[in-house]
């Protein structure tokens, strides 16, 4: 594989701007590319984070003609892009796309090379793989018979395995094609700002990397409720589930950053390194310590068997052996059709020793720093305050950051928009590697083998009733007072 030089900052910005680069989109008509990764390429452009020289070539089974695929395009930026496409925006981005079907690989190869052709010089490759991930293994190997693993990028979507074998098996797969170092696993989680902030507030603030540890920590909370029922998502679900299709790949990767230490500098490879020692220092989960549950009504929807035992509802306690660490629970809940959609941390702190206050009737909740991590996001601190009277009395009182009222947050990039970017100039800082994901199959092991029994709770619940036993004598919590 040919060596080409790093891209070079944009002068008025300081971001980095990608090599020229043909794009390969799998999966083109596809929702995903519809609701996400068209509107988000359209944004890249208009917002300059494109190299001048980018072609992107549509493929999926369906045949298309290019202009067929670009009315894909625009449909998708109009019903779906954050930004107005003018007749000028519009025009300029249309001329860079083109279609060829996936069912043909040399008509695809030669579409690639008249992409390269019409770009002129030595031209990068970016493969995304928005597809079934039971394809993903045969298409990798029709890449590189086809020669299009050369100057060439992969990005992989979830779920990257259902199991430690079948996850083993694909990298092996991929491995014959693409270097590691070619490989993009994307999670759209870590994309997010406020996913990010969390590295930002630790290391780089005074004030909080000094308790960030079993000193001071009382337990960690990661929730990730939604309202929806599997909708269209059926089939997926019952080949899944809720543990392998949110757990393993979105939540496990957040714990990672919100446990790993500091690492030696904010180098892709450094900051890799420390979350897979995080994912290494997990002890393999314990099946009692886990809680399945499925709503109601589930067996009901189109493509679900009778007798499914499918989880669309999880609730577990991690445990991480090591020293910053051991003894703290960290709990993790997702679920579907639930009581709301949210995207929440939190970091409960430890009470401190209050003897020379008077005792309230009702216990006080611990300290806590809360992420919610949804658009545009916010951070709370939770704390105790003097309540205004002639007595000492402590009352509940909160600090809120908002995103919203603190920056620009049009000027940010929306997480998947970020991550092209970032696989096109080779940055793996928000990605997964083969031997994090593997880890994190294997401390799995217990649970997928001995899954136990699926509870059954209501629609707009929060989950079935056994959850509450799982964090007992602590308690489920989410911010504003919804539990």
């Amino acid at each position: 594989m040919s060596v080409m030089a790093k891209p070079a900052p944009s002068p008025a910005s300081g971001v980095l701007v990608p090599d020229d680069h043909v794009i390969v989109l799998f999966g083109a008509t596809g929702d995903l590319a519809k609701r996400k990764l068209i509107p988000g390429l359209f944004h890249l452009s208009v917002a300059g984070l494109l190299p001048e020289g980018y072609r992107i070539v549509g493929t999926s089974r369906a045949v298309l003609s290019d202009d067929e695929f670009r009315a894909v395009a625009r449909a998708a930026v109009g019903d779906f892009g954050r930004r107005e496409a003018t007749d000028a925006t519009w025009d300029e981005f249309a001329g860079t796309l083109s279609y060829a079907s996936s069912a043909d690989i040399g008509g695809l190869a030669a579409a690639v090379e008249r992409a390269e052709q019409e770009i002129g010089g030595e031209v990068r490759r970016l493969h995304y793989l928005s597809v079934p991930p039971a394809a993903m293994a045969g298409i990798v190997q029709a890449l590189g018979k086809a020669g299009l693993a050369e100057r060439a990028r992969v990005i992989m979507e979830k779920p990257f395995g259902t199991d430690l074998d079948s996850a083993r098996a694909l990298n092996g797969a991929v491995h014959e094609v693409f270097a590691e170092e070619q490989i993009f696993r994307i999670d759209h989680f870590l994309g997010k700002e406020t996913v990010q902030n969390i590295l930002a507030l630790r290391f780089a603030n005074g004030l909080f990397e000094p308790v960030w540890n079993r000193a001071h920590v009382d337990h960690v909370q990661l929730d990730v409720p939604e309202t929806l029922s599997v909708g269209t998502r059926a089939a997926f679900y019952e080949a899944t589930g809720a543990y392998r299709d949110m757990i393993v790949t979105h939540l496990f990767q957040v714990l990672g950053f919100v446990a790993m230490e500091p690492p030696t500098s904010l180098e892709a490879k450094a900051l890799v390194d420390e979350k897979v020692k995080v994912f290494k220092s997990m002890k393999p989960l314990d099946p009692k310590r886990v809680v399945r549950g499925q709503y109601e009504g589930y067996r009901d929807e189109d493509g679900v068997a009778p007798d499914s035992d499918v989880d669309t509802f999880v609730a577990l306690e991690v445990e991480i052996d090591n020293a910053r660490w051991a003894g703290v629970p960290f709990y993790l809940r997702t679920g579907k059709k639930l009581a709301q959609t949210r995207r929440t941390l939190t970091i409960a702190f430890r009470d401190p020793p209050r003897s020379m206050f008077p005792l309230a009737d009702d216990p006080f909740d611990p300290n806590k720093l809360v992420f919610d991590l949804g658009d545009p996001g916010s951070i709370m601190a939770s704390f105790l305050a003097k309540v205004p009277g002639p007595t000492l009395e402590l009352g509940p009182a909160k600090l809120t950051f908002s995103y919203e009222n603190s920056f620009c947050t049009q000027c940010g990039l929306e997480a998947y928009e970020r991550l092209i970017h970032d696989a096109m100039i080779g940055d793996h800082t928000l990605f997964t590697r083969a031997d994090g994901i593997e880890r994190l199959w294997e401390v799995s092991t217990p649970f997928l083998e001995d899954p136990g029994p699926v509870h059954r709770y209501a629609p707009g619940s929060w989950g079935p009733k056994e959850v509450d036993g799982l964090i007992a004598p602590r308690a489920w919590y989410l911010p504003d007072g919804e539990e």
